[in-house]
């Protein structure tokens, strides 16, 4: 893995901030010309430094009103139970991210849903009924004072 100089890790950081920023936009604010600046780009992209580009939508404006993290401890551990669960977390995309944990909890989830009985169904008719999972906890998020942001680069 290549090491990132100063510049590489301002241009990280600029794109964390505004991922639509120009090459022309790019050389200004690093020192740059655009041709070095989208050069510089393209190669933190391809070296894997920057793995894509998404827009942030507002979920409450979508109709997504309830946030919550949800933790699965699973009964079992077979690699094929829990990849029939891992397949179904893939696929319902009212399950944004979720992770392998250690502690009690196997998986922490995060979802959006519309409403109280769509996280509910989501629960009880997609999550617990998997034979491999033992116990769901959910906790509804109230309010979220900071939003997912840049990396500490």
């Amino acid at each position: 893995m290549n090491t990132l100089d100063d510049t590489d890790t301002r241009l990280l950081a600029a794109l964390q901030k505004n991922a639509q920023l120009t090459a022309e936009k790019l050389g200004e604010l690093l020192h740059l010309s655009p041709s070095q600046a989208g050069r510089r780009r393209q190669r933190l992209e391809a070296e894997g430094y920057i793995d894509g580009y998404r827009a942030r939508l507002d979920a409450p404006r979508l109709g997504l009103a309830v946030q919550a993290f949800v933790t699965v401890q699973m009964a079992t551990h077979a690699p094929d139970q829990v990849r029939a669960f891992t397949r179904i977390v893939e696929t319902r995309p009212e399950i944004v991210s979720a992770w392998t944990m250690t502690g009690e909890a196997d998986f922490l989830l995060r979802v959006y849903c519309r409403d109280l009985a769509g996280l509910h169904a989501l629960l009880h008719e997609t999550i617990l009924p998997v034979p491999a999972v033992a116990r769901v906890q959910s906790q509804i998020v109230m309010d979220q004072f900071k939003t997912d942001g840049p990396l500490p680069v």
